[in-house]
């Protein structure tokens, strides 16, 4: 583009977007944020608004859009959505000031994983920014969230630990290395709907990282950050602060405790069973409701909802940890009074620990400080609450509880009670606050009466009664006396206007007032600004001790979250041990419960060791129950290990290491993986790192595949799994492969449970009880009959089963040989597929569409019998 046809404008717009190259500038023209050429092009298409052009000096019109800058942030958030960066390019000095072109610098960068602004953000989730640094096989991890100042790191090895620690936190923005990119992006992509953003290999080879970290957390050394030992760790530290230090182009002082973790400080909990355990979304509709932390949630504050996301996402593995969790949610579940105080106090509380970041950012509103000071004058009264406490970890809460009663002081005295939500919008300081201010908006207010005053004090001084004071724009404030009375004015008027039946003076003391009046709506404008800033600046001198209560006031609002939950569902305390023992007497699915809606669920009872019961074989019909029961001895494990009360009448939980879940067996069209392929995919990678200590859950292994492989896979997988040379972790395996049951006499520790049914005549009742013993039968007529499969359908398979079970059909499985195989009547093979995959079919996994095409299938096979 030739540079010198340009306008001035034009050439300061593509300067900067030359150094921003990846972002979609917003460069701010008066009250609009413009963008031109691509950008436009991509916003206008992006945000379904007007494209225009500008006149740039060039042949042709610029393509241009823009959004109004008071609703920008509407806008903004539409594209970071959409996975785009979002430049800020604002005017940095004052028009009227100017010399030649405005001088505009960007600001800020806004990208998925850098959102501070609270109309961006989703209150009860936090937004993490993941940096992963991968080398030899060893993944460093950063994660951060500016929202609110946390800054979590780690090392893992592998691709599987890797990938779970990403599930682990679900960022919004994820930065990689080549390495870490190549082995991640696919399934990062396919499970999180993100692309990693790839870097440069030199940008993590930066030799300033070490010192960039020391000084970020104010340390002498790594080891004081436990990373001494973690180099990978150090790079995607390093590369972090980097990139916030880009985007944010401000000081990030309020980012000062970096959280270094060991991955086995948490159970463990990979992609496949975060989403198969439905932990904090349903699987089908990919929301909160129908979830664990749906029912879990009984959250007063976004700081409380937060953190209770933070402990689901990361159960606990030290007993005592889990104990002191425990003790208080015990406290407070039997002390009504007391949640009742507590909630009413929270529920007065704002979110502090993301306006704490936004004073540190210096993009706190007048609205927030305001709500900042609501809430420091709140905590007077939770700490009342607290005092009667008496459960270790309540009370440690209550010991260091800082009541900030100096910053609500200040705050009370600075920040009117009324602040807009813009500091533009004026009234943000209090009266009594300033002195200058006070006497400006006295001169606002009262300046007419000032005038009229003026007036009548001017008249009595000149005895000319006929004069007047008035305004205009030209002239300003004038005392307007006609010609005949010109004689009679005093010396110190100064003539400002001569018309023709009149003069107009000034006099000093209406100078005075002119100055005030005029004067005061921008100096006030100014004063506010300047004050305002001052006010950020010592709020900000606080932040630690902000952070701390804000952290206790999320605490409180979890531990009575979860006591609420206990109460309102007639949930107990578990007890919490080393000893390897799974004991829940009448277990209950918390989810499934209370989806019922008052209905009654059938409760269980469960007991698993490392020894005599270490694996349940679990056999009985589709939609009996068998994928909940499974499904709840999983989430009640993890419940008691993140200090829940859990859905039974008792549980002994020993501590489980990691849970690891094979349920379902919809193909994965769009990583081009069938049923049987995902399958295999996933039972590696639990054979691969399952431990003695790991709950396992595994439904159906082998039905994507043919019966006899399938079996003999099935088969293989149960006595991989019990060798304690191997894993030998507690198992629950349900299959419709009644073969396995043999081995509850063969392999030590294999026990065998069934679904309970009744049947009468042709009609089957699903009692969903769990007892001891294989079942007789597998019911997949009957339960197909349930599902509503046409009678036509059904009674030709009765048939054919009869046929079968007379050895009228008879199926053999021959070894294969190089021999051509026998000729097979094609009725009677035809009878034995249709009979063989209603015995198999699961029910529960069918979409409507796929059940529609099954039967067609079915149907039509049916037919050419």
């Amino acid at each position: 583009m030739p540079k010198e046809q340009i306008t001035p404008m034009m050439a300061q717009y593509l300067k900067t977007k030359e150094e921003y190259p990846d972002s979609i500038l917003f460069y701010r023209l008066g009250d609009f944020y413009e963008m031109f050429f691509d950008d436009a092009l991509t916003a206008s298409r992006e945000l379904e608004i007007t494209l225009t052009g500008k006149d740039c000096g060039l042949a042709e019109r610029a393509p241009m859009c823009g959004v109004p800058f008071h609703s920008a942030s509407v806008y903004i958030a539409k594209l970071i959505a959409k996975g785009y960066k979002v430049a800020i390019c604002e005017q940095v000095e004052d028009p009227k000031q100017a010399k030649g072109i405005v001088k505009r610098e960007v600001i800020r960068i806004v990208t998925p994983g850098t959102v501070v602004d609270e109309e961006l953000l989703d209150e009860k989730t936090n937004n993490y920014l993941a940096v992963i640094y991968a080398k030899d096989g060893v993944y460093g991890f950063a994660v951060s969230d500016i929202s609110t100042g946390e800054v979590y790191t780690t090392e893992v090895r592998g691709a599987d630990e890797a990938l779970s620690e990403t599930a682990r936190y679900e960022p919004k923005e994820i930065l990689a290395n080549s390495a870490a990119a190549k082995e991640l992006a696919g399934q990062v992509e396919l499970r999180f709907h993100i692309d990693i953003d790839e870097c440069t290999d030199e940008f993590f080879e930066n030799t300033s990282f070490e010192d960039k970290i020391l000084s970020q957390f104010s340390k002498s050394s790594l080891a004081d950050l436990s990373l001494n030992n973690k180099p990978c760790a150090v790079k995607s530290v390093g590369a972090m602060i980097a990139y916030l230090e880009h985007t944010q182009k401000t000081s990030l002082t309020y980012l000062n405790t970096l959280n270094t973790y060991e991955a086995n400080q948490y159970m463990e909990l990979d992609v496949n069973t975060r989403r198969n355990l439905e932990i904090t979304e349903s699987m089908r509709d990919k929301v909160k409701k129908g979830s664990l932390l749906w029912v879990l949630d009984n959250t007063k504050t976004s700081m409380g909802a937060r953190m209770l996301k933070q402990w689901v996402e990361k159960p606990l593995i030290n007993p005592i940890e889990i104990n002191r969790r425990l003790s208080s949610v015990k406290e407070l579940a039997e002390n009504i009074m007391l949640r009742d105080e507590l909630a009413e106090v929270l529920a007065g509380t704002y979110d502090i620990s993301r306006i704490i970041s936004r004073v540190s950012l210096g993009t706190v509103t007048p609205r927030d400080l305001l709500a900042l000071k609501m809430t420091l004058l709140k905590l007077p009264e939770l700490e009342y609450a607290l005092s009667r406490v008496k459960a270790p970890m309540l009370c440690d809460m209550r010991k260091n509880f800082d009541l900030l009663e100096d910053v609500a002081d200040f705050l009370e005295r600075a920040i009117s009670d009324d602040a807009p939500a813009l500091l533009r919008d004026g009234k943000v300081i209090k009266e009594g606050f300033n002195e200058e201010i006070d006497k400006l908006r006295l001169a606002m207010r009262d300046g007419k009466k000032w005038l009229a005053d003026l007036e009548q004090e001017e008249k009595a001084a000149t005895g000319i009664s006929k004069m007047k004071v008035g305004y205009n724009k030209v002239f300003g404030y004038y005392i307007e006396v006609t010609k005949s009375n010109v004689k009679d004015v005093p010396d110190y008027y100064i003539r400002r206007q001569t018309l023709a039946n009149c003069e107009r003076y000034i006099t000093p003391k209406l100078k005075e007032i002119e100055n005030a009046i005029l004067g005061a709506t921008e100096k006030i404008g100014a004063l506010e600004s300047h004050l305002f800033e001052e006010i950020r600046g010592h709020v900000n001198e606080q932040t630690e001790r902000l952070k701390r209560t804000a952290e206790i006031i999320a605490q409180t609002d979890v531990l009575l979250s979860l006591a609420v939950t206990a109460a309102k569902n007639n949930f107990t305390m578990p007890e919490i041990s080393d000893s390897g023992k799974i004991e829940i007497k009448d277990g209950r699915h918390p989810v499934v419960e209370k989806m019922a809606r008052g209905a009654m669920f059938v409760p269980n009872d469960t007991y698993l060791n490392k020894d005599e019961d270490r694996m349940l074989i679990i056999t009985g019909p589709n939609m009996a129950g068998k994928s909940t029961y499974m499904r709840q001895v999983a989430l009640i494990t993890l419940m008691a290990q993140i200090g829940s009360f859990v859905p039974a009448s008792s549980a002994k939980i020993g501590i489980v290491d990691k849970i690891f879940t094979r349920v379902g067996a919809s193909d994965d069209i769009s990583s081009g993986q069938s049923t049987f392929m995902l399958e295999m995919n996933e039972v590696s990678h639990i054979l691969k790192n399952a431990t003695s200590d790991s709950l396992i859950i595994l439904d159906e292994i082998g039905r994507g595949t043919s019966t006899f492989d399938g079996l003999s896979i099935a088969w293989a997988v149960v006595e991989y799994i019990h060798n304690k040379k191997k894993i030998g972790a507690k198992t629950l395996f349900a299959t419709h492969y009644h073969e396995l049951t043999e081995l509850e006499g063969e392999l030590e520790g294999v026990k065998n449970y069934r679904i309970a049914v009744k049947k009468r005549g042709d009609d089957i009742t699903f009692l969903r009880k769990i007892v001891r013993g294989g079942a007789d039968d597998s019911y997949g007529i009957e339960v197909a009959a349930l599902a509503g499969v046409p009678k036509e359908v059904i009674n030709g398979a009765k048939q054919i089963l009869k046929k079968i079970e007379n050895d009228e059909i008879v199926i053999e499985h021959t070894q294969k040989t190089n021999e051509p195989a026998a000729q097979i009547g094609f009725a009677d093979n035809t009878a034995a597929e249709i009979a063989e995959e209603l015995k198999t079919m699961d029910i529960t996994t069918l979409t409507p569409i796929e059940a529609m095409n099954k039967l067609f299938e079915l149907s039509k096979k049916a037919q050419s019998i």
